[in-house]
């Protein structure tokens, strides 16, 4: 057994990464690093007692490039005798706007999303157990140093996680796991070399107009001549540390929870409108900045959160009631008297929020700023759509070119499927312990002559919902943050 191999095993013993039984789908972009994975996988699946197969997504980004190398990975498995999962996931659509880096960085960032759908996907139908990508040392190093130059605390400084549990409701269905954490790529390269294994070479690998490609190819081994290579493990090592560090955090500091956490302590603390700032400021200082992050992320996903914005909260919450920290997005902070508020700028200093309105194309996308997010329309494969979220689906033929989005008014009804007859949406949303701007700005859409059609986060009517059976439907949704 080559010392390689040896490792690996060992490395997958610890971990318990992967167990006998296990349908294991190795994702093979046919790069050096995903071909070294599959190799090393081949030579312990008796070992194991596990079944191989390959995932591979051509995203269609680099022409007749991807397709040779969709052909390689194709012929890879072939030659091993494996089955193929393949897709194609065009990540063009998802570009992010603005300079060079951002734009690629949109790309690279929409591509791997896309992947994770497809992985996700393949365990959902029960395709696989589990997927095994090929991330090592030097991407875990790449992602430390990126976190750091763009900011973060202990949870970013924990990197790529060896293992990602899929899970719907709180029902895992599948696992991907990234047994070659600890392997750096020169080791892997060496070893398809000595059996003689070719791999493809992606040349957006080396265009440096991706950041991470800057950080691979200048910074790491500038890193490794000046300071050894030891450096680059100590980085990889930091994100162990950390990732055990935040656990910690989790698992045994229920005062750092917001509602959901179950601890009757967070439940008195924080809130949706508020945070309660006594036992806020109770709480030793990384404590507070755990749980200020933790409400933050609760109430506002879409918000940048910064440890600069942090300490301005805190600020804000050891001053006198009523001053305010403005955000993004027509969005503040305030301080009342007892509590830290995350509100919605007012108009004309009477403290109501403003009513909003905004057309929106089937299919098509629209941006509402008072939510800091954007609705879309999207026609869909309706059989492509999770079982649970099918009731959101609306049929195609009876859609109007156009709706209206807006938030809800006094006397608007709503009559979800599934349920006995239409009900105020004020008392749908009381029953969903919805209060304050969040309940005032929940977003409906509108059909001319039909009424409410949608409501977020709620059945559709059962009049427009899409018949059982449909090849397409359309499917509106809320989506965090504005272009």
């Amino acid at each position: 057994m080559h010392g390689l191999t040896e490792r690996l095993l060992k490395t997958i013993r610890k971990q318990q990464s992967i167990r006998a039984g296990d349908r294991l789908a190795v994702a093979v972009s046919g790069g050096a690093d995903s071909v070294a994975l599959l190799c090393l996988l081949l030579e312990l699946r008796a070992e194991l007692g596990i079944v191989l197969s390959v995932a591979h997504v051509n995203h269609k980004l680099r022409g007749e490039e991807a397709d040779e190398d969709e052909r390689f990975v194709t012929k890879l498995a072939r030659q091993h005798g494996l089955e193929l999962h393949a897709c194609e996931a065009s990540a063009d659509g998802k570009q992010s706007s603005g300079e060079s880096s951002g734009v690629s960085s949109g790309i690279e960032a929409a591509a791997r999303e896309l992947r994770y759908v497809f992985f996700r996907q393949l365990a959902r139908e029960g395709r696989v157990t589990k997927i095994a990508t090929a991330h090592t040392l030097d991407d875990q190093a790449e992602t430390v140093l990126l976190r750091i130059f763009r900011g973060t605390g202990i949870r970013g400084l924990s990197g790529i996680h060896p293992r990602i549990v899929f899970a719907e409701q709180g029902q895992a269905f599948g696992e991907l796991v990234r047994p070659l954490l600890g392997f750096r790529r020169a080791a892997l390269q060496e070893f398809l070399r000595e059996r003689g294994q070719s791999w493809r070479e992606d040349s957006s690998n080396r265009d440096t107009a991706f950041l991470r490609n800057r950080v691979r190819h200048r910074l790491l081994p500038m890193i490794g001549e000046e300071f050894g290579e030891a450096a680059i493990e100590h980085m990889s090592e930091l994100a162990e540390i950390a990732r055990a560090e935040e656990e910690h955090w989790e698992r045994a500091h229920p005062e750092i929870r917001v509602p959901g956490g179950g601890a009757a302590e967070t439940r008195q603390a924080a809130s949706l409108q508020g945070l309660a700032v006594t036992p806020l400021l109770a709480l030793p200082l990384a404590a507070q900045r755990r749980l200020v992050r933790a409400w933050l992320e609760m109430n506002a996903p879409d918000l940048s959160i910064s440890f600069r914005l942090i300490e301005e909260a805190l600020e804000l919450a050891c001053g006198a009631a009523g001053k305010k920290l403005e955000l993004p997005g027509g969005r503040h902070l305030r301080r009342g008297r007892q509590e830290l508020l995350l509100e919605l700028e007012t108009f004309g200093g009477r403290g109501e929020t403003a009513d909003y309105g905004y057309a929106l194309a089937l299919p098509g996308a629209v941006e509402v700023p008072e939510l800091g997010a954007r609705i879309e329309a999207r026609v869909v494969d309706a059989a492509g759509v999770p079982d649970d979220e099918r009731d959101e689906l609306l049929d195609v033929a009876r859609m109007p070119k156009e709706v209206l989005i807006r938030n809800w008014r006094a006397g608007d009804r709503f009559w979800p499927a599934h349920t006995a007859a239409t009900k105020k949406v004020k008392e749908l949303l009381s029953d969903r312990h919805a209060t304050g701007v969040a309940k005032k700005l929940w977003p409906v859409a509108v059909a001319k002559g039909c009424g409410l059609i949608w409501m977020r986060g709620f059945a559709v009517p059962a009049a427009f919902l899409a018949p059982a059976g449909a090849s397409k439907a359309i499917w509106i949704r809320e989506i965090a943050g504005m272009m």
